[in-house]
């Protein structure tokens, strides 16, 4: 949920209009700069890549199919496009890299055109690239590791570059796959918090059995998993509205190797 959220008068919304970046948040996106790969297309993506004043896009990667994650897909077409012919810039084209689960998948987002990906692979926009489990971009190793909830399905995505690490598990992670090798003492673990069980606004507190609870843990046991596969660093993203807590007080909470994200930050590993 963006913040502010539309028409919203909470303390958050009133203070993120007043102040903006960093109080302002947009959709769950990040930019992978060493490959130029771009991970999840928000709603707001294009002014997300104009602000970071991103000038390549060779590769995009999915970790599901949310709408917060992909409603913003038609940036694909929007960079790409030559309107002279109605077809993509060759140069222009951008490798659409996901797991053939994913891959499967995907035909269900679609517009008057029929499945989205159809389109715009016969218009040039995308180029459909399917991998299994991983793939190697130049120097860049890319694991996918699903994360399978029945109708739903997320991935977790672990980078790797001259024997550095990164995790990359924005939403919808649990059970997260602790198990594997490939997410063990990474550099940086980048995820979501999870549920804040109080300060939620309306004093809501969350049910046991409640839908959040079988995608998420509590921010006190995703805190655990991080100890666990014993994250040198950790990046928390995809931060709600509904937790509301500002940006100061996501501040409150961090140490020197535990930090929450806000829209533009940039991370050297």
């Amino acid at each position: 949920m963006a913040i502010p959220k539309p028409l919203c008068q909470c303390r958050i919304c009133q203070e993120a209009r007043k102040k903006g970046v960093p109080y302002t948040r947009t959709g769950p996106s990040a930019f992978l700069h060493d490959i130029n790969l771009l991970i999840d297309t928000p709603a707001e993506i294009a002014n997300q890549l104009n602000r970071c004043h991103i000038r390549r896009i060779d590769y995009l990667i999915l970790t599901q199919l949310d709408p917060d994650h992909v409603e913003g897909l038609r940036v694909v077409e929007q960079i790409t496009l030559d309107f002279r012919t109605w077809r993509a810039y060759p140069e222009k084209q951008i490798y659409l890299l996901l797991p053939e689960q994913l891959g499967e998948r995907i035909k269900a987002v679609q517009s008057q055109y029929g499945p989205l990906v159809d389109f715009y692979q016969q218009s040039g926009f995308v180029r459909l690239m399917l991998f299994q489990e991983e793939v190697q971009i130049n120097n860049v190793r890319i694991t996918a590791i699903p994360v399978d909830q029945g109708s739903q399905l997320a991935f977790v995505y672990v980078f790797e570059k001259s024997g550095c690490r990164v995790v990359y598990a924005p939403c919808d992670f649990k059970p997260f796959p602790e198990y594997r090798t490939e997410v063990q003492k990474p550099d940086l673990l980048v995820i979501q918090p999870g549920i804040f069980d109080s300060g939620l606004k309306h004093h809501f507190k969350y049910p046991a059995d409640h839908i959040s609870r079988t995608a998420l843990y509590t921010f006190e046991q995703t805190l655990e998993l991080a100890a666990r596969i014993q994250a040198k660093k950790v990046l928390f993203v995809h931060l709600e509205e509904y937790w509301n807590r500002s940006y100061d007080d996501y501040c409150a909470l961090e140490s020197d190797d535990i930090k929450f994200a806000y829209d533009g930050i940039q991370v050297n590993v």
